[in-house]
């Protein structure tokens, strides 16, 4: 009983306490600010710079006896050396090391897609590591890194029973190629797959963001939810590429091996690499432009299961474009199908995805395209036309405007009410009827998942499914060439319809199939990074004698995206 009155004092005395104990509070607070506000009133300004408060066209008065000092410019000579010598700072392909991990068994296939973006009369550097030996032709020297064997990597235990030891002898190869190669003035190590395709500038565009001098572990990860699950989200693929400064480098190589040897049981190269991230307190710096395009993997694949795949590619070609593939197309693929699914009995083989990138590749993200993965389990990025035909295609843009290469553009023709996605240097889309630019970035799955019980949730972004409106179904126009006109310095890239057959729409609007090409321009632009990401708006110039002509450029003051 007391002890209930006590609190009920307590109570009321806090109720009568609590509006004197404001009140100080109020007086306290108001106080400090008259005092501040007197303090400064009554302190010399002398000391303050004018520039400070001065903006527009508002004048700044002086007093009388105050002399003006003129300002100072840095001269123009001044300038020119402080570009100059910010230029030779940055990092250039002469300043990255490249390890590419390969097989034996696939060199004589996979060495083509290395030619396509290796030039050592660029400054580049860097070593093939195979598991054996290989033939090497003396045609081939220019155009191909140097070659050599991993060492032997006996000595490291290995207990993952659906992996390969192969994944200890890859995870070196940071450390065998700091040993082997002249480090002179080397600031990043990058690593790859004989299958990965880099866009050289674009990597360069990337690495120069990052100070080289501190540890950074720079890629990304899987496109596949699943996967990142099953391994981490704090890895880098090393398909897609990946960037190791090299004081991290250097740091790696002291420790690798001993490293190595405390996770036996892991199951690839890339997860052993990022456990010794792990114990180096690196985290992954994410880059989206290094693409992995992996979506999850078979531990086994049965012969029998060889007919559903190949089948469904053939079902994905058919309700994406149209068409059935091209007989080539199916030949090719049905060799690399058997290749694989023999080769799966022994070891794991991790599959991409299957069917058609477009979907991706049309639909890219903003930011710089730096590398794509596993191209010789999905169709070939342009048709009729072999994957690396089609890759030698996409550098024509490469070579005139790397910087904007797949970078998507939305606009409108609003007098025939079609929407237009234009992914410069592959591919433009006509659609009819209006689109959100909130829609059409999202790619649409003309992909199929590998893991049979995934569906569109297994994805680490979101994607979009194929229009199943018949009047939606999209206008496809890949590029055929591209031009740079000396008299306007700007690119001409020119896409051709790719005819496949239509479905009925009966909507009442003009048909974009009376459209032949499009003929894109667009003005070089290196520093496109350099700013903060956005994506490039594209305008209508005119519809005339079956040809489209779109402009694509900067956005201008005030201009969005909209009907």
């Amino acid at each position: 009983m007391k002890a209930a009155n006590s609190e009920t004092l307590l109570r009321d005395s806090m109720r009568k306490d609590f509006p004197k104990l404001m009140l100080w509070l109020i007086l306290l607070v108001t106080a400090t600010f008259l005092v501040f506000t007197t303090k400064l009133l009554s302190s010399p300004h002398d000391s303050c710079d004018d520039q400070i408060f001065a903006t527009g066209n508002l004048p700044v008065v002086r007093a009388a006896n105050e002399t003006t000092l003129p300002v100072q410019k840095p001269s123009e000579s001044l300038q020119f050396v402080s570009s100059r010598a910010e230029r030779q700072n940055q990092t250039g392909l002469e300043h990255i090391v490249f390890g590419i991990a390969a097989s034996a068994n696939f060199w004589g296939k996979r060495k083509e897609y290395i030619k396509l973006w290796w030039n050592p009369q660029l400054g580049m550097r860097g070593i093939v590591w195979l598991d054996r030996r290989v033939r090497a032709y003396k045609n081939e020297t220019e155009r191909l890194p140097p070659l050599r064997v991993s060492s032997d990597t006996s000595q490291f235990a290995y207990r993952n029973k659906r992996g390969h030891r192969s994944a200890i002898r890859i995870s070196r190869i940071v450390s065998e190629t700091l040993r082997s190669v002249e480090m002179g003035d080397v600031r990043w190590l990058v690593m790859g797959d004989d299958d990965t395709v880099f866009v050289a500038e674009n990597l360069v565009r990337v690495l120069r963001k990052y100070d080289h001098n501190q540890y950074y572990y720079i890629g990304s990860s899987s496109e596949s939810h699943l996967q990142n699950i099953h391994f981490s989200y704090a890895m880098a693929y090393g398909g897609g590429g990946f960037a190791i400064s090299y004081p991290l480098a250097v740091a790696l190589q002291k420790m690798q091996d001993r490293c190595i040897q405390r996770y036996p049981g892991l199951y690839g190269s890339d997860d052993r690499m990022q456990a010794c991230m792990a114990e180096l307190g690196v985290p992954l710096t994410k880059e989206l432009g290094f693409h992995q395009v992996s979506w999850d993997r078979f531990y086994f694949l049965p012969p029998f299961l060889l007919y559903d795949v190949f089948f469904s590619c053939c079902a994905v070609s058919f309700f994406t474009q149209g068409t059935m593939p091209h007989i080539n197309w199916l030949i090719i693929n049905f060799e690399s199908y058997v290749t694989l699914t023999v080769y799966s009995w022994w070891m794991e083989i991790q599959y991409d995805v299957h069917g058609d990138l477009f979907g991706l590749l049309a639909a890219h993200p903003v930011t710089p395209l730096v590398s794509l993965h596993h191209l010789d389990v999905v169709e070939p990025i342009f048709p009729n036309v072999t994957r690396i035909q089609a890759l030698q295609r996409l550098r024509m843009p490469m070579q005139l405007d790397s910087a904007a290469l797949m970078q998507q553009s939305i606009c409108y023709d609003k007098t025939n009410s079609w929407t237009i996605s234009v992914s410069w240097g592959f591919a433009v889309q006509v659609f009819r009827g209006v689109l959100s630019p909130r829609e059409i970035e999202m790619p649409s799955r003309t992909f199929l998942n590998w893991y049979k019980r995934a569906d569109y949730t297994a994805y680490a972004f979101n994607t979009r499914p194929v229009m199943r409106n018949p009047c939606q179904k999209p206008f496809v126009f890949y590029l055929s060439r591209a031009r740079l006109e000396s008299s306007t310095d700007q690119t001409v890239s020119i896409y051709t319809q790719h005819h496949a057959p239509q479905p009925e729409c009966k909507w009442n609007m003009t048909d974009p199939n009376g459209i032949d090409r499009v003929e894109v321009h667009k003005k070089p632009d290196p520093h496109l990074w350099d700013r903060s990401p956005r994506r490039n708006c594209c305008r209508v110039l005119r519809l005339a004698k079956k040809s489209l002509v779109i402009d694509v450029g900067v956005c201008r003051e005030g201009e969005i995206t909209e009907v």
